[in-house]
């Protein structure tokens, strides 16, 4: 989901893309990229900095290659933007705006793009990194002030703080085996809420994870960016 400047959310449903008034929970569906597919729902958005909503979609059954990303503008109008994927998750925009993230965590991929701000358009995508069997997935991420991706290592109980360059700057262990994404918040940006999934996991497994499913609170020692609202 993505707050709205106008008031309420626009947000990415089974059924497609919504606004949605937060104070009465009424809807309004805008468009349905994914209409008429099975198995097929979505996982990850994200507003850009010019006020684009972006999400990505999954397939349940992890059918390779048929999931994709979506890119709706203020306009209303939808643009598929990538396909071929299997598990849309971790968009993030660098603080100058010339770098998209987007992971795809079928492959334990996360992948960098050249971003145009001014046409919302993405080219040149490269490898940013790759996780090791046994370290987890990459799942949702956010960037700080100083340029440094973080994202949550699902079934890797962990979150990764990566260099522009791709390289590892830091592994923060947590609590939990599935964290699940990450985002700056308080007054000044500077604490890192992190969320944590409990589903999924066994009696046994829950027993030795009691916080899972908990939300977290870090102080990294660095501050978050505003997160941007959709426009429309």
């Amino acid at each position: 989901m993505g707050l709205c400047q106008r008031g309420g959310a626009v947000i990415a449903l089974r059924s497609g893309f919504a606004f949605v008034n937060l104070e009465t929970g009424d809807s309004t569906m805008i468009h349905n990229p994914i209409a008429g597919t099975s198995d097929m729902r979505f996982n990850d958005g994200r507003c850009d900095r010019r006020g684009r909503f972006w999400a990505g979609t999954l397939h349940e059954k992890r059918q390779e290659g048929t999931a994709a990303l979506y890119r709706l503008d203020p306009d209303g109008t939808c643009h598929k933007m990538l396909d071929g994927i299997t598990v849309a998750n971790g968009l993030a925009w660098s603080p100058d705006n010339r770098t998209m993230y987007f992971a795809d965590s079928h492959v334990r991929t996360i992948f960098s793009f050249e971003f145009d701000p001014d046409t919302g358009a993405i080219d040149s995508r490269r490898v940013f990194a790759e996780l090791p069997p046994g370290a987890g997935v990459p799942d949702g991420a956010t960037v700080d002030r100083e340029g440094f991706l973080w994202s949550a290592n699902f079934d890797g109980g962990c979150i990764t703080r990566y260099a522009p360059d791709g390289c590892v700057d830091r592994v923060i262990r947590m609590p939990v085996e599935r964290p699940t994404s990450c985002a700056f918040g308080g007054a000044e940006l500077s604490t890192l809420y992190v969320t944590s999934a409990s589903s999924g996991l066994g009696a046994e497994q829950l027993s030795h994870s009691p916080f899972a499913g908990g939300i977290f609170a870090l102080d990294p020692g660095v501050k978050g960016l505003p997160e941007p609202r959709f426009l429309g």
